[in-house]
């Protein structure tokens, strides 16, 4: 089965991810200051908490953007704020022929968003669609697999939009963002938004960098106390940016070992194994008889996640076995019952060989 990874930074690119992190903050903040748990409320002057401000300020920097905003809602809220910004409703989006993230169709339908897809796979298609529609007004474009057939290039497909369709372009990063070469808005979009909580960051905390004028609209509008991150949270944030990067990186390394170790045979059972972006980029595992199901149930007996909390959250550790996401599941029905997804989150190899042999000794047994 063909699929198209995204490529993963190396650890040494990771670690400085992580170096550029830190003087972002240093360029921002006090030393005493960032040692604190930071202010809360609408302080005058600035309507949310000066250290969220400072925060903010330094993820702006870390992207190479000009600006950004924390808001509440994960990636989902942030998305839902960024699509705020630059549409209004009974207005037409460009996206993707691939199913639809479920969270993103909530927001099309909560804002009244109408849209119109494009293979973004193929950028002839992009510039017929933008063609025959002069009713866009913006796109949106996932940075992550929509589906195990999706190849397109984030900055190609941005790059084409632009030159067909001069609209805003927002990109959703989750499960991307730190762990490739360029964010969204590095990529020439106009914002790209993502969750901090995929970042080991708090919970319920989503970002939106970018375009000033679009920054500051959400900003407008996005002033009650209730809304704003408060600033231990805006320093959690900045906590998780900077021990991401390498977190991920040596994450990527165990994927890229294990689809050596299963492709060779090391576990009977197994007819292939891969890697693909199902949101986040992780192991596929494609099994000789239809025992996907029970290999869960048995995988998390011998200590494997049955589920994911954030996607790679700050209380993710244990390796977890869970089935092939919601958009791939959309493309190929029966894939469920013959493939699971294996993110190796903080172990390593060796530990997931061990669950995953245990948990076919297992299935074979009850057979």
């Amino acid at each position: 089965m063909n699929t198209y990874p995204l490529p993963s930074i190396s650890l040494e690119e990771a670690m400085r991810l992580q170096f550029k992190a830190v003087d972002c903050i240093t360029q921002e903040f006090a030393g005493h200051e960032i040692l604190t748990r930071g202010d809360l409320g609408v302080v005058p002057g600035y309507n949310k908490p000066v250290t969220t401000q400072k925060a903010e300020r330094v993820i702006a920097r870390i992207f190479d953007a000009e600006s950004s905003i924390l808001v509440r809602g994960a990636g989902t809220g942030a998305i839902r704020y960024a699509l705020f910004a630059v549409m209004h409703a009974g207005e037409t989006l460009l996206i993707h022929t691939s199913p639809v993230y479920s969270t993103t169709a909530t927001s099309l339908s909560m804002l009244g968003i109408k849209t119109v897809a494009a293979d973004f796979n193929n950028p002839d298609s992009i510039r017929q669609v933008c063609g025959e529609n002069p009713q866009i007004r913006a796109a949106l474009v996932q940075y992550t697999r929509q589906s195990m057939a999706d190849s397109y290039e984030m900055e190609q497909v941005i790059r084409t939009i632009k030159e067909c369709c001069p609209v805003p372009v927002i990109t959703d990063d989750n499960y991307a963002v730190l762990k490739t070469a360029k964010n969204g808005t590095q990529c020439g979009a106009d914002l790209a938004c993502f969750s901090t909580f995929k970042l080991l960051g708090p919970e319920g905390i989503g970002c939106i960098v970018g375009k000033k004028e679009y920054i500051d609209t959400i900003v407008k509008h996005h002033y009650s106390g209730g809304s704003q991150t408060q600033g231990h949270e805006a320093l959690e944030v900045l906590r998780g940016l900077v021990y991401a990067p390498v977190s991920l990186a040596i994450q990527a390394q165990v994927n890229d070992r294990l689809v050596q170790r299963l492709t060779s045979g090391e576990i009977p059972g197994i007819r292939d194994a891969f890697l693909a972006n199902a949101q986040s980029k992780v192991l596929l595992v494609e099994f000789e008889k239809p025992i996907a199901r029970q290999v869960l149930l048995e995988a998390e007996k011998l200590g494997a996640a049955p589920n994911p909390v954030g996607a790679e959250s700050r209380y993710e550790i244990a390796p977890m076995f869970y089935r092939v996401s919601g958009t791939f599941r959309a493309a190929d029905p029966g894939i469920e019952e013959r493939m699971i997804r294996i993110n190796p989150m903080r172990s390593g190899d060796d530990t997931i060989i061990r669950i995953l042999r245990g948990a076919l000794e297992g299935v074979s047994a009850c057979l």
